[in-house]
């Protein structure tokens, strides 16, 4: 039980500390900052001036299929790293399954191109 516990003390120990400084980080502002806020402080900013249209706008539906478009790439890269690391291992299935997979995001960046989600007008 022993050994058990010695090899689980690391991990106690980052989390017990990770804690500590987390409370400390958010305890220390409220301790040492300032808070005097003034009319000036507390009111409503846009870039300099007051508000003049709701927050509550429509965005163009382009910036959505972007953002859509950065996960999936960014995904595809959390995917690539591991693949590339036990390449090795996994032999010469593994290596046309990842192949296959960035076939099917490479169609959908084409597909995406071709509807002119990538272009800002």
């Amino acid at each position: 039980m022993n050994d058990i516990l010695s090899d689980y003390l690391p991990i106690i120990l980052f989390l017990g500390l990770s804690g500590v400084l987390a409370l400390v980080l958010m305890v220390l502002p409220l301790l040492i900052a300032p808070s005097m806020p003034d009319p000036e402080k507390l009111s409503a900013y846009e870039c300099g001036f007051n508000a003049f249209d709701d927050a509550r706008m429509k965005f163009d539906v382009r910036f959505y299929l972007v953002a859509i478009l950065f996960i999936i790439f960014d995904l595809e890269v959390t995917f690539l790293f591991p693949w590339a690391i036990t390449l090795g291992d996994i032999g010469v299935f593994g290596f046309w399954s990842m192949m296959s997979f960035l076939g099917i995001l490479t169609v959908g960046f084409i597909y995406e191109w071709k509807k002119g989600a990538l272009e800002w007008e």
